[in-house]
């Protein structure tokens, strides 16, 4: 089994998600699109990954490559019905491509927060065996205002109302992040576009507090990812 994985930053990458991934036996070929990398065949690959960056869906005059990689996530999605996990970004992107709305937050939501599954939830193949409320981390300054006409909205929360959906039976989105490691807060403070929402909402010194309040959840973080991880290759038969 080959994944592919889209990465628009360098320091957003499938993170503890790795270490599952090669206890699958699951290898992975990386395009780094804010590198001018481009993607491959997709009949080589049995799962596509998007991952987060610092970029809004909406800046195709400034990033042309953010319309090409919609392009790949709509073909992907709606003509060959393969398996799709995009987070952040990797979450705007597949609503953005199947015709659904994104647009800026009227503020970031930046911490560790809770998220509540939906009452669709229940009968999801995959978000049944997650908890719920669930402790998740958060770093985003746009949200999904619209999702695409058949997709199915699976968690929220007061920030944002849409923060996980599946698209037919084997897409699934979410914007929170599950694939936090020890380096996810510290790599990413040092980003210019997040470390300015950072502060914007948890002041001068939220750097150093929110990495310490990750770093005591972490055990629950990783477990979580690990129970999300399996939950999710069975829901879209990847396994």
């Amino acid at each position: 089994m080959r994944a592919l994985v889209f990465q628009h930053i360098n320091v957003e990458h499938p993170g503890s998600f790795r270490e599952m991934m090669a206890e699958d036996g699951l290898t992975w070929d990386t395009v780094e699109w804010d590198e001018g990398e481009l993607p491959p065949d997709p009949a080589a690959y049995d799962l596509l990954m998007v991952m987060g960056g610092p970029m809004d869906v909406w800046e195709d005059d400034r990033l042309p490559w953010l319309a090409t990689e919609k392009a790949y996530i709509r073909n992907w999605v709606r003509d060959l019905g393969k398996p799709y996990l995009g987070l952040c970004l990797g979450h705007q992107l597949l609503a953005a491509a199947l015709g659904g709305k994104v647009g800026p937050m009227p503020e970031p939501e930046v911490g560790l927060t809770a998220v509540t599954a939906t009452p669709d939830a229940a009968n999801d193949p995959l978000m049944r065996h997650i908890a719920s409320p669930m402790v998740c981390l958060q770093w985003h300054g746009s949200e999904v205002k619209e999702v695409p006409a058949d997709a199915v909205v699976l968690a929220t929360n007061r920030a944002c109302a849409i923060q996980a959906m599946r698209v037919g039976a084997r897409a699934y989105s979410f914007q929170y992040h599950v694939e936090v490691t020890p380096d996810t807060v510290p790599e990413w403070s040092c980003v210019p576009a997040y470390a300015q929402s950072l502060e914007a909402v948890l002041g001068p010194d939220g750097a150093t507090e929110f990495a310490a309040a990750t770093e005591a959840a972490l055990p629950e973080l990783v477990n979580g990812a690990r129970t999300f991880w399996r939950a999710f290759t069975a829901a879209v038969a990847l396994r």
